[in-house]
């Protein structure tokens, strides 16, 4: 956390201290992403997972503290805006549903920065798969979906 110094000086400082941030501009959802990536033993852990490895204890580069032990099946990087589809998400919802819940309008925006990446990442699924288009058609978490929200909420209480 870097203390307040002044109105404007914000990201500057944060590419200062860490130059890894992504800062991706999305025009037509008039807003821009800040990507922070994690350091690189976090990647390797993840990786030796992803091959069939076992898992491995994340150290932290700096203090060399263990952190603890990385599991589960979620692969890649949950974007904020995939994180927030998946907290709004409650059974089956429609995709104007769940626009509406994240006070979305633009449908392209949602699709390519919500809905897509989520179904790719396969932490949600289509309730009518062979039909992607249909007006019938919901969306509902995997059991990965339900994995990666469970870990969130695991973190967020510090249990």
């Amino acid at each position: 956390m870097l203390p307040y110094r002044g109105l404007g000086s914000g990201i500057p400082r944060a590419l200062q201290e860490w130059p890894r941030i992504e800062l991706v501009d999305d025009v037509r959802g008039n807003q821009f992403s800040a990507v922070v990536r994690r350091p690189e033993t976090e990647w390797a852990s993840a990786a030796n997972q992803t091959a069939g490895q076992a898992p491995s204890q994340v150290t932290d580069p700096v203090t060399g503290e263990v952190t603890g032990e990385v599991t589960g099946e979620v692969t890649g990087e949950v974007t904020g805006e995939v994180g927030r589809l998946l907290e709004v998400l409650r059974n089956e919802m429609k995709r104007t549903d769940l626009q509406d819940a994240l006070g979305l309008r633009h449908e392209d925006h949602f699709r390519d920065a919500y809905l897509k990446p989520a179904l790719e990442q396969g932490l949600i699924e289509m309730t009518i798969p062979d039909k992607p288009r249909s007006r019938l058609q919901k969306y509902r978490l995997t059991a990965i979906g339900r994995q990666w929200l469970q870990a969130q909420r695991k973190g967020e209480t510090g249990a």
